[in-house]
This record gives structure tokens, C-alpha cells and sequence, in this order.
């Protein structure tokens, strides 16, 4: 309870600004500020002075030509090169007519950076087991630390969830399907991390997992057998719900898309909704901070408890998305290879 109390103070100290008991809080800004992208990545306050890690802007301007400067040169409402953010937080560029314009946007933002560190972190992941078996006879020996956690996970995930739900072709898809699992696990865990390169909201970016949901509709339709297009196309059901007007193909077509929605949905608003709850109860300590000593130290006390059930809860969610997002996958591949 002492480690979980220690990672929940340092939450609140890297969640908000030094000093801002002594202001007023915009809560809207406060929680979008953290689970949006942005081209700058956000650490602290000290005396009103932002702690930032300024990202590479990359933009094809209006005339074809490619700039590449910090985001420094415009943040806080500035303007380089014609460039600047507009209210949304987006970089625009000003034309000579007066109107704004976004142009192709390439740019190195908090959510690639943060997608860059953790991709690092899964290959860790990755090959140091690897390493440890090129080394050993996994016949004679058992891997223990890391390595067999990796292997505990590995093998559950294939003996009770690939395997059986996607059927004897399993051995073909099991290298996306824990990768993917592990994938979303790494992003999960690493924006609970409350200090920098964690604490990004990656998978509680819809772009994000609106990639994973592709991959999984594009391995379930296009390496789907004769059976599963079938079933799509003419399903057995009675003729007339068929021919002439093909009410069940059209419906079967429409679940060919609703299913990846669903993944990309649930993922999304699972993650993104977790943070919102646990910067909320951070918040709690600071928007309390005018209202009385007596006040202020009962509900930061409160805040301080929750905010660490909710940071054990998020542990949990964690994995379960990912586990989740992993097992549908399978059974969506596992019914397009149905004999």
C-alpha cells in the first residue's frame, strides 16, 4: 500500500502544474489536455513555467513545399512560417486570401512518440525471452522472471484462446493475434505510467484502434474460405429472404463491418474512459483546495484511497481489453475458416 500511495503522489504531481491550488482549474482543458494528441508533450509546471518536450512539426505547406521546425516555435499562440495551431489544437496554415488551411500533416506528435517508445518496449518484451531460449534447452529447463511471465502469458493465450476459437488453422494466425495482444497491453500499462514517455493516451485514441480493428477485418475477410463467403452471400435461409431482394446477404455484409466497429468502440471507450475517472479524482485534491483546511484534507484523503483502487482497477482493465480485443479476434478469424 506504501508503493501504490508513492505512484498515486507522483500522479498528482506530474497530473497537474505546481501551484495550481493557488487557481482556478478548467477542467475541460485539464482532462482534454491529457487524453488528446498533441504536438507537444506536456510534463509539468514549475512557477507558471511549462516542463515540455517540444515534438518535430512536418507539413506540406500550400505550395507544394515541406517545412520541418519544433513545436515550440508555435505554441503559446505563435506563428512561424505562416503556420500556426487554431483552436482545435491543430497546425493550420494561413493563406494569402486570409483563410486557413490544413496541410498534409506527417508530424511526430505525443501519440506517434509515445506509439515509437512503446513499440520499443514490446520488442524488449519480445526478444529478450527469445534470447533466453536461444540460450537454453526449454526441454531441460523453465524459464522463470520475465521470461516465463512471458511465456505463462503466451502460452494462455494460446491454449485457451487461439487455439480453440480459431480451429485448426491456429498456427497461422497465432503470431498477429499475441501480438496484437501484447501490442494493446504494453499501450495500456504504459499510460497508466504517470511520469514521461508514459502516460500517453494511445489506445484511447479512436485512429489507434481503428488501425487494430483494420488489421483484424482485413485477416478475417481476406483469407476467409469458400464457406465463410458463402454464409455472407447465400446464406441457408429460406429463398425468399434471399432472392429476389437479398435481405439476408445485405445484413450478413453490414456484420462484415459492425463486427471490427465493435472492437474499435469498446477499446477506445474503455481506455479513454478510465483515464477521464482517474484524472478526475486527481483533480478532486486541487478543486477542493479553496474550500477550508478541514474540507480540502477529508477529500484529498478520499481522493488519495480511490485514486489508488482506481489505479489497481486500471491494472485490471488493462489486460482485460486487451484479452478481449485478442479472443474476439480470434472468433471472428476462427468463423471466416469454418469447414
Amino acid at each position: 500500500m506504501k508503493k501504490l500511495a508513492y505512484i498515486f503522489s507522483l500522479i498528482m504531481l506530474f497530473a497537474l502544474p505546481l501551484g495550481a491550488e493557488e487557481k482556478d482549474i478548467d477542467m475541460n482543458k485539464f482532462i482534454f489536455d491529457h487524453i488528446l494528441d498533441s504536438y507537444e508533450w506536456h510534463i509539468t509546471e514549475i512557477n507558471d513555467k511549462p516542463v515540455c518536450v517540444y515534438l518535430p512539426v512536418i507539413v506540406r505547406g500550400n505550395d507544394g513545399t515541406w517545412h520541418c521546425f519544433s513545436s515550440k516555435k508555435i505554441s503559446h499562440g505563435q506563428s512561424y512560417e505562416g503556420f500556426y495551431l487554431n483552436e482545435n489544437g491543430k497546425v493550420v496554415e494561413s493563406l494569402e486570401d486570409g483563410s486557413e488551411k490544413r496541410p498534409f500533416d506527417i508530424s511526430i506528435t505525443k501519440n506517434v512518440l509515445a506509439l515509437m517508445v512503446n513499440s520499443l518496449v514490446l520488442l524488449l518484451i519480445i526478444l529478450l525471452p527469445a534470447r533466453w531460449y536461444r540460450r537454453h534447452d526449454a526441454l531441460k529447463e523453465v524459464p522463470k522472471g520475465f521470461t516465463g511471465a512471458v511465456e505463462m502469458l503466451s502460452c494462455m493465450l494460446l491454449d485457451e484462446v487461439i487455439k480453440p476459437c480459431v480451429g485448426q488453422d491456429y498456427r497461422k494466425y497465432s503470431s498477429y493475434l499475441l501480438s496484437i495482444f501484447f501490442f494493446i497491453f504494453v499501450n495500456n500499462l504504459m499510460g497508466i505510467v504517470p511520469f514521461f514517455p508514459g502516460g500517453a493516451n494511445v489506445t484511447g485514441n479512436i485512429a489507434v484502434t481503428f488501425c487494430l480493428a483494420l488489421f483484424t477485418f482485413l485477416a478475417v475477410n481476406l483469407f476467409g474460405n469458400k464457406h465463410y463467403w458463402k454464409d455472407i452471400l447465400w446464406p441457408d435461409v429460406p429463398v425468399p429472404l434471399k432472392c429476389p431482394i437479398p435481405l439476408m446477404p445485405v445484413i450478413e455484409i453490414v456484420g462484415m463491418f459492425t463486427k471490427p466497429f465493435s472492437l474499435m468502440i469498446r477499446l477506445f471507450a474503455n481506455i479513454a474512459a478510465g483515464h477521464i475517472m482517474l484524472l478526475g479524482v486527481v483533480a478532486v485534491v486541487f478543486l477542493t483546495a479553496k474550500m477550508g483546511a478541514a474540507l480540502n484534507a477529508g477529500l484529498s484523503a478520499f481522493a488519495v484511497v480511490f485514486g489508488i483502487f482506481m489505479d489497481v482497477l486500471e491494472l485490471l482493465v488493462a489486460f482485460i481489453q486487451a484479452y478481449v480485443f485478442t479472443m474476439l479476434s480470434s472468433v471472428f478469424i476462427g468463423m471466416s475458416r469454418q469447414h
